[in-house]
């Protein structure tokens, strides 16, 4: 990327973070379909295969729900790289404690106040989803600026 950018390339890096974007996307959309096919045998990977029903029930229920948003964290995770590829640290790092603290964080904390057990489940896939509406603002503003840097060379 900092090639590309160096060189003066900005049409090249949009195609590259079109890519990585779209790449990001399908991996977290097989990860997904993993997660909510298979949970149970994720589960049995890390030992758990002969526990009771209870157990069992709840680490299926707790991966469906935890891990469902999984292809919009992959995309986050990319917006995140790429961002700091172009020199935009701040603005990777500030996005990526938003979710991880404020939102991550913030909803374990507060969601179950009113949602009990399940407010904790939830509040990574309610953090991926408020992180990846910001994460669009700035991918929008990225594609932008390097369309705009593009044209003006």
């Amino acid at each position: 990327m900092g090639y590309n950018i160096g060189a003066g390339q900005k049409d090249r890096a949009k195609h590259l973070f079109t890519y990585l974007l779209l790449t990001e996307a399908a991996v977290g959309a097989v990860a997904t379909l993993i997660a909510e096919l298979f949970p149970g045998q994720l589960i049995g990977i890390f030992g758990a295969a002969d526990e009771s029903s209870y157990y069992t029930g709840f680490a299926v229920k707790a991966f469906r729900i935890y891990l469902c948003m999984m292809t919009l964290a992959c995309v986050n995770k990319g917006t995140f790289i790429y961002l700091q590829s172009l020199g935009k640290a701040l603005a990777s790092t500030l996005l990526s404690m938003v979710r991880e603290v404020l939102f991550g964080v913030g909803f374990a904390l507060l969601l179950p106040l009113f949602f009990g057990l399940d407010g904790v489940l939830y509040s990574m896939p309610v953090s991926d989803v408020l992180t990846f509406v910001i994460a669009a603002v700035l991918i929008r503003r990225t594609y932008k600026e390097l369309s705009t840097d593009a044209a003006g060379k």
